[in-house]
Order: C-alpha cells, then structure tokens, then sequence
C-alpha cells in the first residue's frame, strides 16, 4: 500500500474519496455486503486505483478506523484551549465530538458494536481506549487543581465517553430530533455538572465563551 508521505496532494485526496465512499457503503449495507468494486464504481475510479492504496478491503477498513480516530482527536483538541482549565477543556472537547460524530455519521453508524464485524472489535476498542485515555488525563488534573470532584479518574472518563458516545447514537438515528448545534452544548453542561466538584466551579466553566464549529 503506498505511504502517503509518498503520494501527491491528488492522490491523497483520491485516497479519501474512496474511504469516504466505503464508509457510505459500509454504513448503507455493512461491512460483509460490501464488494470492493461496489466501492471503486460510488468513488468513479479504476478498480486498479483501489489497490495501489489498499491491499484489500480489511485494510482500507482498519485505515477508515485510524483515519477517523485521529480526525476526531484533531477536532477536540482544535476546540480546546490549552491555557484553560481541565474542565473547560472537557466541555469544549465534548461540544466538538458531538459536532465531528453529527458530521461524520456514516463512519460512527458503520462502527456500531451491533454492525461491525467482530474482526475489527480489537481496533475499534483502541480507539475507545485511545479517546478514555486522554479524557481521564484531564479529569486527574481536574482532580489536581481542585475543579473536578474526587473519585475514580478511569471511571469518571469511561462515563464521559459514554454519555458523549451514546447521545452521538441517539442523534444520528433520529431519536433525537434537533441540530447538533442544540444538542452538543447540552451535552457539555450534563458533563460539567456530573465532573465539577461544587455549583460554583459548573457556573464559572458554563459561562465561558461557546464553542464554534470551524466552518
């Protein structure tokens, strides 16, 4: 498979069109219904094109997971300003997931534990574990600083990326009927006031400036 460090800006963005269009279909007809000429015949190229940046369709998944795992990561903590305190980090990282899970749909929809195929359990849980890991370093210096209550920091994050995680799902298959613009800063202040350790420390990081998506 080609390093990308190896292709030319076209090619880079003919790589993500075909993993744009696998997560479409993966997403409309699961992983196993999916053929890699299904694939190459949405993105409009060359079923040859397809294997000069994947060796087969289990890789360009495994790379769709990676891909995704760190564009989140880059959202959060683009949304995120490294001079404020850990809570306020918190809530301004979980208004970008809930925004970059609204706009990614089709990815977050084909990872689904009831739709993936259990050979990916494995890198899908890196991803959990990745995204725990770094919501649980922000809790421990919240703990530190006095801002988030004491108590456990890996279940403390385990219930962040839950909750996050779980109203992403309600969003983007309609049980909740509403923008991602009313839902994010919602779900925000349910973390803040579950993690700050007194009503006075929850007003001060809730009347901080709003996040704004990037356009």
């Amino acid at each position: 498979m080609a390093d990308d460090r190896q292709l030319t800006a076209q090619g880079q963005e003919r790589k993500a069109q075909l993993l744009d269009c696998a997560a479409e279909l993966f997403a409309e007809r699961g992983y196993g219904e999916t053929r890699v000429i299904d694939i190459v015949k949405r993105a409009g190229v060359a079923k040859g094109l397809f294997y000069w940046y994947f060796d087969n369709k289990e890789s360009l998944f495994r790379e769709l997971v990676d891909v995704n795992r760190l564009a989140l990561r880059r959202a959060e903590r683009k949304a995120m300003d490294r001079t404020a305190e850990p809570l306020l980090q918190l809530r301004q990282g979980t208004e970008a997931s809930l925004h970059f899970q609204a706009t990614h749909a089709a990815y977050f929809t084909l990872t689904a534990v009831e739709n993936v195929d259990k050979q990916f359990f494995a890198d899908l849980r890196k991803s959990i574990d990745v995204h725990t890991a770094d919501v649980a370093a922000l809790v421990k210096r919240g703990i530190s600083d006095g801002s988030i209550r004491e108590d456990d920091p890996d279940l403390l994050a385990y219930g962040v990326v839950t909750i996050v995680g779980n109203y992403g799902r309600y969003h983007r298959t309609g049980r909740l009927d509403m923008d991602a613009s009313e839902l994010a800063p919602f779900v925000s202040r349910f973390v803040v006031c579950a993690l700050a350790a007194d009503e006075e420390i929850a007003r001060r990081v809730l009347a901080a400036p709003a996040y704004v998506p990037s356009a």
